[in-house]
């Protein structure tokens, strides 16, 4: 006799882009980092003792909470790490929505959200962002069993000023209301809102090494709140899994986080090429709202933007068709290297003259 579908959790699970197997491709569909991670990194992972890797890693992964909590300027009992942000966000959603009431988040953003919701059999609901993208904090005002929003907001790569999100955390005293700030280093110096953590106890902000660290394949996030809010993550945490972060990845972490000068000098870089990008897309009709993350969120006026990704795809340039309700002819571009770059836009100049 079959088993009863009763008995089976059955959700829509999120869809990762494409990790092409190919080779000389130009991989712009992930928002990955077109740099190494920092030398210091590099160097410890090639110097992790055999014998070490036997061993179970430190649960509590103190020498790299003690090192986030040092760059970022707080104490140790307000970090918590997980397996990127990913596991970090996962952890949120099991710990603190459990009111019963439909926690708040953009009908345009990260797609995991909805999934984690359903998984965890949280209510929500989705707030329509206005025309050109932005959040309207009103809608976030109602009664609520929590928020979560990224920003700047994926795909679309809008920042909301620090008055927006204050106004957001300030109306759900009540509730977490969370900041996913996986991009907010491309965004300008001064952009986040860790400072709001000396105001308001029910704001988490959350962090990936995936993106402005270069380090996606290590699989590190983490999350900056109050000690009694990381206690209660860390409690949800130790009844899943003690053992979350792999040895190399908190190696690797500690070495990561101590060479500020390299960090800042690749998050130039891509934001320099970031506004290149910005004006040829300009000159070739595209149009996009201003972005503060380390992609462009982009459409043309006359052209598909399922064409576009086929023809690019078929050329092994790879971006990102998401096909999201309310915006079907956006495609997502990461900001790749000077040398990737040209190569999309030579290939989108081919195609806009083709009929």
């Amino acid at each position: 006799m079959p088993i009863s579908e009763s008995n089976i959790r059955k959700v829509v699970p999120y869809v990762p882009g494409e990790q092409p197997q190919t080779d000389n491709k130009v991989k712009l569909n992930t928002n990955e980092n077109p740099y190494p991670p920092a030398p210091g990194v590099i160097k410890a992972m090639r110097d992790i003792s055999e014998d070490k890797l036997r061993l179970y890693p430190d649960p509590t992964m103190s020498g790299l909470v003690d090192a986030l909590a040092e760059f970022y300027e707080v104490s140790p009992d307000q970090v918590f790490v997980g397996v990127g942000s990913d596991d970090v966000l996962a952890m949120c959603f099991l710990t603190f929505f459990n009111s019963g009431k439909p926690i708040l988040f953009p009908n345009i953003t990260y797609s995991f959200y909805k999934v984690w919701a359903e998984l965890y059999k949280i209510p929500y609901r989705t707030p329509a962002l206005a025309e050109d993208f932005r959040i309207n904090p009103e809608d976030y005002r109602a009664e609520n069993g929590g928020v979560i929003f990224p920003n700047p907001n994926a795909p679309t790569g809008r920042y909301e000023s620090l008055d927006v999100v204050e106004d957001m955390i300030r109306s759900n005293p009540d509730v977490p209301v969370i900041v996913d700030e996986a991009y907010i280093d491309f965004a300008e110096p001064g952009s986040s809102a860790l400072p709001l953590l000396a105001k308001y106890d029910n704001l988490v902000v959350t962090r990936t090494f995936s993106k402005s660290r270069s380090m996606a394949g290590m699989r590190i996030g983490f999350a900056i709140a109050s000690p009694y809010l990381i206690k209660c993550l860390n409690d949800v945490k130790y009844s899943f899994n003690s053992y979350t972060l792999n040895l190399p990845s908190i190696i690797c972490g500690i070495e990561a986080v101590r060479d500020k000068a390299y960090f800042e000098r690749r998050l130039n870089e891509i934001k320099t090429t970031r506004n290149r990008a910005a004006d040829e897309f300009r000159k070739l009709g595209f149009v996009f709202a201003d972005s503060s993350a380390n992609f462009i969120f982009v459409r043309h006026p006359e052209r598909s933007a399922k064409e576009i990704f086929d023809f690019l795809r078929a050329r092994n340039v790879f971006v990102r068709y998401l096909g999201l309700e309310g915006a079907e002819e956006y495609l997502r571009v990461t900001i790749g290297t000077d040398e990737e770059m040209g190569c999309l836009f030579k290939w989108l100049r081919e195609f806009l003259q083709t009929e």
